[in-house]
């Protein structure tokens, strides 16, 4: 069957430039011939039309031919094939799909994919995809690009079951993150998703500033590992940090929550400081852990290139996370001795948020005067000025908790 449904494809030697519809074979002259064609013509509709029957050994013996024959029904539209190719002409391509008939590429399919076309020889297994089942004679219609697509997004899910690591340059840099191209997809990795040497530590958080340093990366080679394929929005996602988390592991067994350690601070972001513990190493002291009183800008603190010690309160996943605070004594330990609920005590006001008044009541101790009290923000702020002190009453104190609240004790304002 295989040979007769191959000389009849074959045959179609003046196939049509525009469709890529394959022409009918030259009248053969003497009756043997015509003969010997029609039955083949026969045969190869036949196939083409899902005649299951016939199945050739060395068909049952490919693994493909092996996973075929179990399959109870025939590809639709979508679907990922494999098989044989049985001809390669002008203008088509021809690939038994046996036992559920030929597949053919031809037309846009055949000409965005002619490069591979041209590598492919008469009896190469190629994969394709189903792009129509609907041909006039009985072909399935295929693309070679698009299961190649498929195929990479394939690929991309399991190199994130596996944690491959993949060595890729650095083609753009936006403000955002990195471009990073891999298997003709663009992808994107964020510049949360650097590692630590890479993460550009930019004082004042300026956006051009942060691009000119994610710029320095451009051409350059990352190891780095898939975090999210998503072939309907054409998403590839990448983290730098991936590929360290069998090294940082072993480096961060060492350590433990409670330990004091030493190193120098790498850079100071909105959020945190970030400080180096030894090479490969880093741990984050997050802004709620700079200090017991209020801080709104860490860079008032502690400044890139200095020296510090800090305590190791947390180990989760690889990271470690810092506290320069818990270093020192907890004011609020020392406050609960002092102050009890309804005792009057003066403040100064240190912060306003969309609550009401932060008040200091000693250094690392301060209460929330709330808006409430005052009925507008406006009230409140007109009532209470920063950096001046005010007499206030103890409404709430839970120094575990370390929360207090204070009600006004100066003159109310309507």
């Amino acid at each position: 069957m295989f040979k007769k449904l191959k000389d009849t494809i074959t045959g179609h030697k003046d196939a049509d430039t525009e469709t890529g519809t394959a022409t009918a074979p030259e009248t053969v002259e003497t009756d043997a011939k015509t003969e010997t064609k029609a039955e083949a013509k026969t045969e190869a509709k036949k196939t083409a039309k899902n005649d299951n029957s016939d199945i050739t050994d060395a068909q049952m013996q490919t693994e493909m031919g092996k996973l075929v024959s179990g399959m109870k029904n025939p590809p639709i539209i979508g679907d990922l094939v494999e098989g044989p190719v049985i001809a390669v002409e002008k203008s088509a391509v021809f690939v038994d799909l046996a036992p559920f008939g030929t597949g053919i590429i031809y037309g846009r399919e055949f000409i965005v994919a002619r490069d591979v076309i041209k590598k492919i020889n008469v009896g190469d297994v190629i994969a394709a995809k189903i792009v129509d089942n609907a041909h006039k004679e009985g072909y399935y219609e295929l693309s070679l690009k698009e299961a190649r697509q498929a195929l990479i997004w394939n690929e991309a899910e399991s190199a994130i079951r596996e944690k491959k690591v993949l060595d890729l340059p650095v083609k753009e840099a936006n403000k955002g993150g990195l471009l990073i191209e891999w298997q003709g997809i663009t992808g994107f990795l964020p510049a949360s998703q650097l590692k630590a040497e890479h993460y550009p530590r930019i004082t004042d958080g300026d956006k051009d500033k942060i691009l000119d340093e994610l710029k320095k990366l451009v051409g350059t080679r990352l190891q780095v590992s898939i975090i999210t394929a998503d072939p309907k929005e054409g998403k590839l996602i990448f983290s730098e940090k991936g590929s360290e988390s069998t090294e940082k592991e072993k480096i961060v067994s060492k350590y433990e929550i409670g330990d004091e350690v030493e190193g120098t601070v790498t850079g100071v972001v909105d959020f945190g400081v970030f400080i180096k513990l030894e090479e490969g190493l880093e741990g984050l002291v997050h802004i709620s852990e700079i200090d017991w009183g209020l801080v709104d800008n860490p860079r008032n603190f502690v400044k890139t290139g200095q020296r510090i010690k800090a305590k190791i309160i947390e180990i989760k996943d690889g990271k470690i996370s810092l506290s320069l605070k818990q270093l020192r004594p907890n004011p609020w330990i020392e406050a609960a001795k002092k102050y009890k609920k309804d005792m009057s005590v003066t403040g100064v006001i240190i912060k306003f948020n969309k609550h009401g008044a932060l008040a200091s009541i000693e250094e690392g101790v301060a209460g929330l005067v709330h808006v409430s009290e005052f009925g507008s923000e406006e009230k409140l702020r007109k009532a209470l000025e920063l950096g001046k002190t005010y007499p206030f009453k103890i409404t709430l104190f839970d120094p575990k908790d370390q929360k207090m609240a204070l009600s006004f004790g100066g003159e109310m304002k309507a």
